[in-house]
């Protein structure tokens, strides 16, 4: 009975050091994303996405031209503003590209969730999972984006390859109609937009300072009447937000009591650690998997990030963008397919992930 009684103590005491651990990993992330999305909204609604999809549909040449204009501007939403605001709003400018410019979709469709992925290794608001993974780090963005431009770079450059040799077809256009240009607002999406960017490299906790700026700018855009609430709540998915940290807590709190993926991710080497996380993003999704590899300290974070940002490209249910990205296609009228994501993944996965782990251990072998 004392046996029980004691183990019955620890337990008591155990869980909630873990759960309050757990926690003060967890909400910053989300809050940041959280404000992220909010600014991602302004933006939208002030038609800053929609004129440079505009204007790269405008370009001169041919499809490879604008595919390749279209990828730049999805890495740098996915870069300034987070994978999941990249394709929330740029999937639908990137098939309106496509379909205005007579070239076939499928390769902007599978674009906009492939190259967010690949690019959200960069700076730490790009991708949950880096902030998840860092936590307590004290890292600021400049030195997170310094330590991961190698590996950054070579997944980019894959998955660019990947998808111009799987749909070159798409490329190619026999008509070409005029399109008009499009004018954004100048106000607070745009104020939104370079705070955001500022905070997150510049400051080591962004989180509610971006949080907070995403509220303003949201408050603001709506007494101008060009941002409605529930369209505003459309895009955010408060409800998918809110599972996923239910998730990811509850993982991050077994976890810490049970010790194992912890301390699996203490021992082994950096390979092991990019592919140990890719499984495990397939498994339940790479925001829980963050939490879950990365409670006790991984020996080697960076090479784990790698797997966790790049391994959902393997399945749709890998990653918050990937979710999003099928919600909205469908709603786009596009006809996004399960089985081809994962088809061309089995390719574009391996790929991404050893080249990045390749380039980074040549050009920054102790980032890893």
């Amino acid at each position: 009975e004392r046996g029980e009684g004691s183990r019955s103590g620890v337990v008591l005491v155990v869980v909630p050091t873990a759960l309050s651990h757990t926690l003060a990993q967890t909400w910053p992330p989300f809050v940041l994303i959280a404000g992220l999305l909010l600014v991602g909204m302004v933006a939208a609604s002030d038609r800053l996405f929609e004129a440079a999809g505009t204007l790269a549909a405008r370009l001169p040449g041919g499809g490879l031209v604008l595919f390749t204009s279209l990828m730049a501007l999805v890495i740098a939403v996915t870069v300034i503003l987070n994978l999941d605001t990249s394709v929330v709003f740029l999937t639908p400018i990137l098939l309106h590209a496509a379909r205005r410019r007579h070239l076939g979709e499928t390769a902007f469709l599978y674009g906009a969730v492939f190259m967010s992925n690949s690019a959200s290794l960069l700076l730490p608001g790009s991708n949950l999972t880096n902030l998840l993974v860092l936590h307590g780090g004290n890292v600021s963005g400049g030195s997170f984006a310094a330590g991961m431009a190698p590996a950054w770079a070579a997944a980019v450059v894959v998955t660019m390859a990947v998808l111009v040799v799987w749909r070159r077809a798409d490329l190619k256009a026999t008509t070409r109609e005029e399109i008009e240009p499009v004018s954004p607002q100048w106000g607070a999406g745009m104020i939104g937009v370079i705070g955001a960017t500022v905070m997150v490299l510049m400051l080591p906790d962004p989180a509610l300072s971006v949080f907070g700026l995403g509220v303003a700018v949201l408050v603001v855009q709506r007494a101008t009447g060009r941002l409605a609430l529930p369209e505003a709540a459309r895009a955010a998915n408060p409800a998918l937000l809110a599972g996923l940290f239910t998730v990811a807590v509850a993982l991050g709190v077994l976890t810490r009591v049970w010790g194992a993926p912890g301390r699996l991710m203490g021992s082994v080497g950096t390979v092991a650690s990019a592919w140990i996380a890719t499984a495990s993003s397939c498994l339940v999704n790479n925001l829980p998997a963050a939490v879950l590899l990365s409670s006790n300290s991984p020996l080697h974070p960076r090479a784990l990030l790698i797997g966790l940002d790049l391994g959902p490209n393997l399945v749709v249910t890998g990653s918050l963008s990937a979710i999003f990205w099928l919600q909205v296609a469908k709603r786009e009228g596009a006809s996004p397919s399960v089985r081809t994501y994962s088809a061309v993944g089995i390719v574009l996965v391996p790929l991404s992930i050893m080249a990045a782990l390749l380039v980074s251990g040549l050009v920054s072998p102790g980032n890893l």
